[in-house]
This record gives C-alpha cells, sequence and structure tokens, in this order.
C-alpha cells in the first residue's frame, strides 16, 4: 500500500498513476475523505477520553449534591467515549479497504498504455534463419514427443486440460535447469529456499495478489489457505511482521517453488504444449533492501535474468511494461521476452519487478536505521519458469533430425550431454 501521508500532500499524483494503470481515479478521492474522518474521529474519541479522566478524578472529591450530578455526566460521557470510539473503528477499517485497492505509483518512466504499449529497451542476439539451413522448426510438444521428454496426453487424462508429464530427458532438463539457476544465484550472493505451496489470506493479500490476479488464485476454503502461483509470496512473507536491521541489507533470496495458476481468461491462447499450464516450477529471486537502493537493484536483477538467458544461449528483448499491465504492487516492470520460432515472436520468459515500499507496509516489514524504524522496499524477479524455458530451448536448439543441442551452460547439469536424442517409439 502506499502511504497515506503522500495520497494527503500529492493526491494529484495519486491520481495520475490511478489513471495511467486505467484504473479507478475515484477511489483517491474516496480514500481522502474516509482518511480525514479516520483522523477526525480519533481526535474526537481523543478529547473525549480525556474529558472522561478528568471527570473521574473530580468525582471522589466532590459533595454528595454534586456527585450526583457528576455520576450522570460520567454516565453520558462514558456512552460518548463508545459511540467515539466506534466511530473510531469504523472509520479506520473503511480507510485500510479502500487503500488495499489502490495501485503502487507508476514509475514516471513507465510507458502509458495497455499490454502491446510496452517499449523495448533491448534486444540480445539473433534468431535463427531455420529455412536458410534448410528445415522447417518443429514446435516444442513435438519436439518434447520425440525426445520422449513431455507427455500431454496423459497428463489431460489425469488432471485436464494445461496439465503434462516431463519425463526421461524432460525431467532431467528440469532438474539441469533448477540447479544451474540456483547455481547461478547463490554466486551473484542470494539465500536459496524451499518454500511452502500454501500461504495463509494475510500473506496473499499482503503482496498483492488478492486484487486484480485474485481469479487467478486457487483458494483451498476447507483450510481457508492459498495455492502460490508464485515463491514471491511466500518470500515476501518471510519476514512478515519482522524489523531487519538497515546495516543487514540487501536480503536476497532465490526460492525454487511449484506455481499454481488458474489461468483465468485465457481460454483459446497457448492451448498447445506446456507455454501456459496450471503447474509449473520455478526459480525466484526477491530483495528486500532500503527504499534508497530499490531501483539500482532493480537494474541489478534485470542483469542476473540477462545473463541467465544469454547462458542458455537465447535470442530474446528486454521491455519496459506499460502501466497498464504492472499489476498493483510493482511500480516498474522489466520482462526478457524469448524468441520461438515456431510462434515467430518473442514471448515472456523472465520478468522482474520493483514493488518499492508496496508490500512491505502491507506485510508490516520494516528496516531499523539508528533509532528510526520505517519501511523498506522489496523486489522480485523471475530468473528460471521452467516449462517456458524448455520450451525456449527445444525451439531455439533444435536440429533438422529432431535431437536439440544442450546449450554449454547446462551440459556439466546433464552429466556432459551436449545433445539429447529421439528415442525410440
Amino acid at each position: 500500500m502506499i502511504d497515506l501521508r503522500l495520497l494527503r500532500e500529492d493526491p494529484d499524483r495519486v491520481r495520475a498513476s490511478q489513471r495511467a494503470r486505467g484504473e479507478d481515479v475515484g477511489i483517491v478521492d474516496a480514500l481522502l475523505t474516509a482518511d480525514e474522518r479516520r483522523r477526525s474521529s480519533s481526535v474526537r474519541f481523543d478529547e473525549l477520553r480525556a474529558e472522561q479522566k478528568a471527570l473521574g478524578k473530580l468525582i471522589p472529591k466532590a459533595s454528595a449534591d454534586e456527585k450526583a450530578e457528576l455520576l450522570k455526566k460520567a454516565g453520558e460521557l462514558s456512552a460518548a467515549v463508545k459511540a467515539a470510539d466506534a466511530e473510531q473503528d469504523v472509520a479506520a477499517e473503511e480507510t485500510q479497504r479502500l487503500l488495499l485497492q489502490l495501485g503502487n505509483l507508476v514509475h514516471p518512466e513507465v510507458p502509458v498504455g495497455g499490454e502491446d504499449d510496452f517499449a523495448v529497451l533491448e534486444t540480445v542476439g539473433t534468431p535463427r534463419d531455420f529455412e536458410a539451413e534448410g528445415f522447417a522448426p518443429k514446435d516444442h510438444l513435438e519436439l518434447g514427443e520425440l525426445l520422449g521428454a513431455i507427455d500431454t496426453e496423459r497428463g489431460a487424462k489425469v488432471s485436464g486440460s494445461r496439465f503434462y508429464y516431463l519425463t526421461g530427458v524432460g525431467a532431467l532438463l528440469e532438474f539441469a535447469l533448477v540447479n544451474a539457476a540456483m547455481a547461478q544465484a547463490t554466486e551473484a550472493g542470494f539465500t536459496p529456499v524451499l518454500t511452502p505451496a500454501l500461504v495463509k489470506p494475510k500473506a496473499m493479500e499482503g503482496t498483492g495478489f488478492l486484487g486484480q490476479a485474485a481469479e487467478d488464485v486457487y483458494h483451498l476454503d476447507k483450510d481457508d489457505l492459498f495455492l502460490v502461483g508464485t515463491s514471491e509470496v511466500p518470500l515476501a512473507a518471510y519476514h512478515m511482521d519482522e524489523i531487519l536491521e538497515a546495516d543487514q541489507l540487501p536480503r536476497r533470496y532465490a526460492g525454487f517453488s511449484s506455481c499454481f495458476r488458474r489461468e483465468a481468461g485465457s481460454y483459446g491462447k497457448d492451448t498447445r504444449g506446456i507455454f501456459r499450464v496450471h503447474q509449473f516450477d520455478k526459480v525466484e529471486m526477491f530483495v528486500y533492501t532500503t527504499p534508497e537502493d530499490a531501483e539500482a537493484e532493480h537494474q541489478r536483477l534485470l542483469e542476473w535474468e540477462k545473463q541467465w538467458l544469454t547462458s542458455l544461449e537465447l535470442p530474446f528483448r528486454v521491455v519496459d511494461l506499460a502501466s497498464g499491465d504492472l499489476g498493483s504492487s510493482a511500480t516498474r516492470k522489466f520482462d526478457c521476452e524469448a524468441w520461438i520460432p515456431t510462434q515467430g515472436k518473442y514471448r515472456e520468459l523472465t520478468s522482474t519487478s520493483n514493488t518499492t515500499e508496496f508490500q512491505s507496509r502491507r506485510l508490516s516489514i520494516r528496516m531499523r536505521e539508528g533509532k528510526r524504524v520505517r519501511p523498506l522496499a522489496t523486489l522480485n524477479g523471475t530468473l528460471c519458469a521452467i516449462t517456458r524455458t524448455i520450451v525456449a530451448i527445444l525451439e531455439n536448439h533444435q536440429r533438422a533430425d529432431g535431437s536439440v543441442r544442450v546449450p554449454e551452460a547446462l551440459r556439466p547439469f546433464l552429466g556432459g550431454r551436449e545433445v539429447l536424442e529421439p528415442v525410440a517409439r
């Protein structure tokens, strides 16, 4: 959530941010009204409580005649205090409810617009010219079936659409990617973490995933727990309700988890293969740092993602997402999109977001500098979304006979294997 003081001091900035997101601007004025009501009711409660305490001191000293009148007044005052306290609670709840609906402030350099209004910041590598090489590329599912690596038919039989099995070299490729990604992350100073796949509502709400993204979340009604769509959620909540020492920042974690998404609203999109699925594994980077260093840390996360994709020898581009495509938590988000030959376009493989103090305020995570305690900043970045990365590797490194060349960086994690060969059927 944003700082209420900033809302009071510069409401036009918040309105502009909401407008850029394509969100309700009227919520700003509603929140200002609720906040004023909260503060005035708090002042009223304090005044009545002070009067009540003062009156309480007079009653023991009063004469018999005065005491009856004072007791009557004390009763009236007690009722007024209770009413003011109730009003204070109602106003505070309304303020909090509206505050949780407000997105983070959009960074001034973010392109304004929707999903298609991103800005391309950089293109790395050149897509292969398969026509010049003399063959038409196969898509990842056909390759996966030739290699005995992907089985979507049995996935659908057992679990339904958008589920799959990784088998043989497909499973080994996942393990190789996880180990290689964790090796890069630990070398960069990240602490590896295996996170819970189920979290309480406070963790999900605190990271901003029960707002715009709520329709994509799986909820277990009986237990009131949520399946995470990314380890960002349990990593963000890891230090919930804690105060971290400023001189121990940044704290960097690399989380591995299974991720679960309903993919609501994606009917008819990416239905073939394993690009868009309900369950996948991911290595996620997460950072706690000072607000002053957040933008620089965001660039560092992006560089680690670029390093990863470069090590996999994938052609990709970096895009600066537009304001309407940020999600509620991010002030700015960069995606790295790999070239997918059979689709003839770049598709998102990694993403990194600067959420500034938005999540830490919701999760009550603060930093201590001497005697000063204040909210810190959090950032996240996908290092490796396994299924999408497998898609990109198979399609970009395929050979005419259906085999797939293994990028050099992955070979140590695949027992030195240089090529994935089709299996006998």
